[in-house]
């Protein structure tokens, strides 16, 4: 139930319910903006951070108003370089979070941050405000790859992140990598892997580079000043990786993602189970029911409308995009969402949360699939084969494209 008259009209009171909820709250900043990053980030903004705290933590209030202090499963501070932030800053958030939301205990609470910005102190700090899970954008250990990707952090740097992190007492770390990249060498991307591993995490994203086209790297690949790696050499080292990944000890969970001994990301299960979460901060995107929104891009914007004086119509005069999907969205969301998982889409359970079979939402797409090999079944699942991970891109798109033109017929 929406628990206060400030609502905005287009949360729906189906939307809100007392289902446990996911909270993820965007911080934009950085020290520096990779050429290949398309994320709502921003180097130089540093004298903003303090009023940025404030803007954050009292939308965060806002919103256990208008929610009734709704049960929180799942914290995730991304960014941006949350790590950035000072040890009071994150402990104005994290209290604003507590007095606002039923912060569940046993809570997953996840921290990005980037090597070189972290020492074991500040973690030490980190973890007194309650995070439990770092996750670091590594990238590589290749001080070569490092430079085309423009991190500013070592391999050293990156390695002093992990053992600090232990030092402090984590016990739950992910590390981030890229592999894919223009030139890459098998040899080289063997040798990081093969050192993420040994360094035994229990978690590791591992993700092929996506060239956006707005992005620094994007012109350069338009105008020709870099390549493009070839698809068969990335598809050939994603299946070496899956198979090193498994004899490392590592279970496969999502196109992605790895876990050791079952320590999955239980934040990102709950966006690709199309669950509810609630974002927070410049650009945070949102899924409450059938609603979709997202909060206005700009940090200084965001500051400027969260400290107005319009407290009744804050935080939702800051959303700049908002949709509420009909059932058919909603369907298409859980499917291609639910396929990214290793374990599938749960059949049954599709068909009890919109009363209609996968196969007649989406006519014809798991027999064509399956013919090529890129689907298949076991008991009530459907999930993608190994070939279906590396070409799921188009099983995807036809989802969509046979759903608009169910729709449309």
């Amino acid at each position: 139930m929406i628990a206060s008259s400030t609502a905005p009209g287009f949360l729906v009171s189906e939307g809100s319910d007392s289902s446990p909820l996911s909270l993820y709250l965007h911080i934009p900043f950085c020290d520096w903006k990779c050429t290949y990053c398309d994320f709502n980030s921003y180097a130089g903004m540093d004298d903003l951070i303090p009023a940025f705290v404030t803007a954050l933590a009292r939308e965060i209030r806002l919103w256990g108003d208008v929610l009734g202090r709704r049960s929180v499963q799942t914290v995730f501070f991304g960014g941006g370089t949350p790590s950035l932030l000072s040890t009071p800053d994150l402990d104005t958030l994290m209290t604003a979070v507590r007095c606002s939301f039923a912060l569940e205990e046993g809570a997953e609470v996840t921290l990005e941050g980037n090597p070189g910005t972290v020492d074991r102190g500040k973690l030490t700090g980190f973890r007194s405000c309650g995070i439990n899970r770092v996750s670091f954008g590594v990238q590589s250990f290749d001080p070569l790859e490092l430079k085309f990707l423009t991190r500013i952090h070592d391999a050293d740097a990156a390695r002093k992140a992990y053992t600090d992190a232990r030092d402090a007492g984590f016990e739950n770390v992910n590390l981030d990598f890229i592999f894919g990249l223009p030139g890459q060498t098998e040899a080289s991307w063997r040798r990081t892997l093969d050192e993420a591993i040994a360094l035994q995490p229990e978690h590791l994203s591992l993700y092929i580079l996506t060239v956006e086209e707005s992005t620094p790297l994007g012109q350069q690949v338009a105008k020709g000043a870099v390549g493009e790696a070839n698809p068969d050499t990335v598809a050939a080292l994603y299946e070496w990786t899956c198979e090193r990944m498994g004899k490392g000890g590592y279970a496969q969970y999502e196109i992605s993602n790895w876990s050791l001994d079952g320590r999955t990301c239980r934040h990102n299960l709950v966006y690709w189970e199309n669950r509810d979460y609630l974002g927070v901060g410049p650009g945070a995107h949102s899924h409450l029911g059938a609603t979709r929104f997202a909060v206005i891009r700009s940090p200084r914007a965001y500051v400027r409308q969260m400290t107005a004086d319009e407290a009744a119509r804050v935080p939702f005069s800051i959303h700049d995009s908002v949709e509420h999907q009909d059932s058919a969205a909603e369907m298409t969301d859980s499917a291609w969402l639910g396929l990214r998982l290793n374990r599938g889409l749960d059949l049954a359970g599709f068909k009890v949360r919109f009363g209609e079979s996968f196969d007649s939402a989406f006519p014809g797409v798991a027999a064509r699939y399956e013919g090529q090999g890129l689907l298949e079944r076991d008991g009530d699942r459907l999930r993608l084969t190994a070939r279906g991970r590396l070409m799921s891109n188009e099983v995807f798109a036809d989802l969509v494209a046979v759903s608009d033109a169910v729709q449309t017929a």
